[in-house]
C-alpha cells in the first residue's frame, strides 16, 4: 500500500529547502489526505530518516560549476537554502564592517603619519590589524550564531589590544604629536567597531557593562591630556551615539539567524508531526476494519475445528461464514486503500496555489475548461486522478528542485482531449541545458507509467529564459485496456481482488 515516494534533497543539493507551507491551512482531498501539501510533508519525514526519493531534479542542480570566480560564487549561493543564505549574509556584513573599519583607519594613518613619526605609525598599524582579526574571531563565537560563546582568553586579549590602541593614540595627543581633530575620530572609530563583536558575543547586559566602562575609561583619559572642551564634548556625544548603535546593530542581525534557524527546526517538527497524524489515521482506519472482522474470523474458525473433531456438519457452515467475513474484509481494505491513495484533481490545484504563494512563488491556476458547467463529467475519474497526479510531483519539483519566482499552472480540455501544463521560471541555474532539452527522472517514469495507463503522454523540457515546462495530455477517445481506478495500477493481490495474500 505504500504510493509513490516523495523527493528528497540529499544534504548540500541544490533547489529550495521545503518546508510544509499550507499545511494548516489546505483542505484534505479524499481519504482524508493532503494532497501537495502531504508530499512536502512526506519528503521531509524520508530526508530526516535518510531514506532515498524516488522524484527528479527538474530545476538547477548542482552540476558542473562553470565562468570566473564570481559566477560560481553565485552558482553555490543558488544552491543554498534560505536560512543558510541569511546566515552567510550575516556573517558577510560583519566582515564589511571590519573592512570598513581598515579603510577608515587607512585613511587616518595616512593623513597623519608625518605628525605621529614612522615608529609609532608601526606600531599603530600593527595593533589596528591585530584588532581586526580579533573582532571577527570574537563575532563569529557569538551563542546567536549556533556557537558556545567567547572564552575569556581571547575576550580579555581584544580588549586588551583595543586598550592599547586606545592608549597609543591618547599618549601621541599627550605628546603633541595630534591635534584635537585628529584624535577624536580615532577613538569613536576605535570604540565604535569595539562595542558591535563586545554586545554580539557576551550576554546582553555583560557586554553593555564591558562596552560603557571603555568607554568611560578612555574618555575620562582623553579630559585628562588636556584638550579643548568643545572637542571633548563633540567626541563624548558622537560615541554616546555610535557605540550603541554598533553594539545593538551586530546583536539584531545575529538574532535574526536565530530566530531563522528555530522557525526552520519549527516547520521541520510540524512536518513530521502531520505525517505522524496522516499514519496514525490510515492505522485507526485500518484497524477499525480488520480489528472486528479478525475476531470473528478467529472464533468461528475456533468453532469450526472443534465441531469437525467431532463430526458435526455445522463445521461446513461455520467455515462458509469465515469465507464470508474473508471477503468483505478484503473489500473493505481496498476500499480503505483507495480513499487513502486517490488524488483529487480540483483538490492539487488548490493546494499547488496555496502551496506555492506560501512559499513565495507567485503561481496562478487556469482551470476554467474543467470548471464549466458538464466539463467535468466529461473528464472521466481516472483521467482527473492521473493529471492530479502530475500537478502534485510538478509543484514538490518546483518547491524542491528549483528557484523559482513565478509559476502558472494551466487545464485545457477540448474534443477528445486533456492537456495540462506547468511552467515556471526557476531552471537559469541549469548548467548546460539548452531550449528544448528534455529531463527526466524515477518519478517523471512513474507519471508517464500512470498517464499511459489512461492513454496519455508526459513531456518535460528546459525553456529558454531559464524557464521549465511540464506537459501532460491525455486523448479521451477509446483506449486499449481498461484503466485501474483512480489512474493507479494494483500494487497487489490484495488490492486487485484476486486473493486474501499480498503477492
Amino acid at each position: 500500500m505504500s504510493g509513490p515516494q516523495p523527493a528528497v534533497r540529499p544534504p548540500g543539493g541544490g533547489g529550495r529547502t521545503v518546508r510544509p507551507y499550507g499545511v494548516t491551512g489546505a483542505a484534505p482531498g479524499p481519504g482524508g489526505t493532503y494532497g501537495t501539501a502531504g508530499a512536502t510533508e512526506a519528503a521531509e519525514v524520508a530526508e530526516a530518516a535518510g531514506t532515498a526519493g524516488t522524484y527528479e531534479r527538474t530545476g538547477p542542480g548542482p552540476g558542473p560549476e562553470r565562468g570566473g570566480g564570481v559566477l560560481r560564487w553565485l552558482q553555490r549561493a543558488r544552491r543554498m537554502s534560505g536560512p543558510e543564505r541569511w546566515r552567510r549574509y550575516t556573517v558577510s556584513t560583519m566582515y564589511f564592517l571590519a573592512l570598513f573599519e581598515a579603510v577608515l583607519m587607512s585613511v587616518w594613518l595616512s593623513s597623519t603619519r608625518e605628525e605621529i613619526g614612522a615608529g609609532p605609525f608601526a606600531v599603530v598599524a600593527a595593533l589596528l590589524l591585530a584588532h581586526l582579526a580579533l573582532q571577527i574571531r570574537l563575532s563569529l563565537t557569538a551563542p546567536y550564531l549556533g556557537a558556545d560563546g567567547p572564552t575569556r582568553r581571547l575576550l580579555a586579549l581584544h580588549l586588551g589590544v583595543c586598550s592599547a590602541l586606545l592608549g597609543v593614540g591618547l599618549a601621541l595627543r599627550a605628546a603633541d604629536r595630534l591635534e584635537p581633530e585628529q584624535l577624536g575620530p580615532f577613538l569613536v572609530w576605535v570604540l565604535m567597531f569595539t562595542a558591535g563583536p563586545v554586545v554580539l558575543a557576551l550576554p546582553l547586559r555583560r557586554g553593555g557593562a564591558v562596552v560603557g566602562a571603555l568607554c568611560a575609561g578612555t574618555l575620562l583619559a582623553a579630559a585628562a591630556v588636556g584638550p579643548r572642551a568643545e572637542w571633548l564634548l563633540v567626541t563624548a556625544l558622537t560615541t554616546a551615539v555610535g557605540a550603541p548603535f554598533m553594539g545593538l546593530t551586530y546583536r539584531a542581525s545575529a538574532w535574526g539567524v536565530k530566530l531563522v534557524d528555530e522557525l526552520d527546526a519549527a516547520r521541520a517538527v510540524q512536518a513530521r508531526l502531520a505525517v505522524a497524524e496522516e499514519r496514525l489515521r490510515f492505522g485507526r482506519d485500518l484497524h477499525d476494519v480488520l480489528g472486528r472482522n479478525l475476531s470473528v474470523m478467529a472464533l468461528k474458525s475456533e468453532l469450526a475445528v472443534q465441531l469437525a473433531q467431532r463430526g458435526r456438519p455445522e463445521a461446513a457452515d461455520q467455515m462458509a461464514e469465515v469465507q464470508r467475513v474473508a471477503q468483505e474484509s478484503q473489500r473493505e481494505i481496498r476500499a480503505v486503500v483507495r480513499g487513502y491513495r486517490a488524488a483529487d484533481l480540483h483538490a492539487e490545484l488548490a493546494g499547488a496555489r496555496a502551496v506555492l504563494r506560501a512559499a513565495g512563488v507567485d503561481c496562478e491556476v487556469d482551470e476554467a475548461d474543467l470548471t464549466a458547467p458538464g466539463a467535468r463529467e466529461e473528464v472521466p475519474e481516472e483521467v482527473r486522478s492521473a493529471l492530479a497526479w502530475v500537478v502534485r510531483e510538478g509543484t514538490t519539483n518546483v518547491l524542491r528542485h528549483a528557484d523559482a519566482r513565478a509559476c502558472t499552472v494551466s487545464l485545457r480540455a477540448g474534443p477528445g482531449r486533456v492537456e495540462l501544463t506547468m511552467d515556471n521560471d526557476g531552471a537559469a541555474g541549469a548548467a548546460g541545458a539548452e531550449p528544448g532539452t528534455p529531463a527526466d527522472g524515477a518519478g517523471l517514469a512513474g507519471l508517464r507509467e500512470r498517464l499511459a495507463a489512461v492513454g496519455g503522454t508526459l513531456s518535460a523540457e528546459h525553456r529558454g529564459g531559464g524557464g521549465f515546462r511540464l506537459a501532460a495530455r491525455v486523448d479521451l477517445g477509446p483506449r486499449v485496456g481498461v484503466a485501474p481506478r483512480n489512474g493507479m495500477e494494483p500494487r497487489n493481490d490484495l488490492e486487485a481482488g484476486n486473493g486474501m495474500e499480498a503477492s
